[in-house]
């Protein structure tokens, strides 16, 4: 019996802040519609690249904004290929060691020490070797990641990552990044958002579009 006071409780405190939010959140404002239909599951998807600055330094953001997500919705960190001043190839190249980074289960810790490499020792990515060597100094297995960039998961897994840059591309949602998308519907205006409490007021504004269905 307890227990289910207290489920009828938490739904009853959920309704009221999802009540709380749409008071506070508004279309057009806070955030825009990209698509029409929502992803099967609840995602948070980042657009973003480590060779841009604006990114790093919102890295502690979406650090932060991943460890608030709920149980139900995933974070999803979609590298993307599209900034001038750095190859395509070697942005592709980065774009798979990112999802290595992922199937390591060290994702946060590797790809910070690419950021780290570009934007702090401001030192440059010329070939697979580079990134290789940034892995192993950040405690990759050396082997493990030569195997994971030529198998077909990873290969399988960039391609998917660039049928979502083309495809937010094409409706010119993503013109630049970091870009933040719920559920594949909604984008997120961070200029909108309250810069005295900009961490909280993000992941506020977050939970509520996951629980958003129109």
């Amino acid at each position: 019996m307890n227990k289910i006071i207290k489920s009828l409780l938490l739904m009853t405190l959920f309704v009221l802040s999802v009540s709380a939010f749409a008071a506070q959140y508004t279309e057009g404002e806070q955030y825009t519609k990209v698509n029409d239909s929502l992803t099967k599951k609840k995602e948070v998807r980042e657009y973003f690249s480590v060779y841009c600055g604006h990114c790093f330094k919102f890295e502690p953001i979406m650090h932060g904004l991943k460890k608030s997500l709920p149980e139900d919705a995933s974070f999803e960190r979609n590298h993307i290929d599209f900034l001038p001043g750095v190859s395509t190839t070697t942005q592709k190249m980065v774009t798979k060691a990112t999802v290595v980074a992922n199937q390591l289960g060290d994702t946060d810790k590797l790809i910070g020490a690419l950021f780290n490499y570009i934007h702090v020792q401001r030192a440059v990515i010329t070939s697979e070797k580079d990134i290789r060597n940034i892995f192993v100094l950040n405690g990759a297995d050396g082997e493990t990641f030569d195997k994971l960039m030529k198998s077909f998961s990873v290969s399988s897994k960039a391609k998917s990552l660039k049928k979502y840059q083309e495809n937010m591309t094409a409706k010119r949602v993503l013109t630049g990044v970091p870009t933040v998308i719920v559920n594949g519907k909604y984008k997120i205006d961070a200029t909108k958002l309250d810069k005295n409490n900009f961490e909280q007021d993000y992941q506020n504004l977050v939970k509520y579009l996951l629980e958003l269905d129109s």
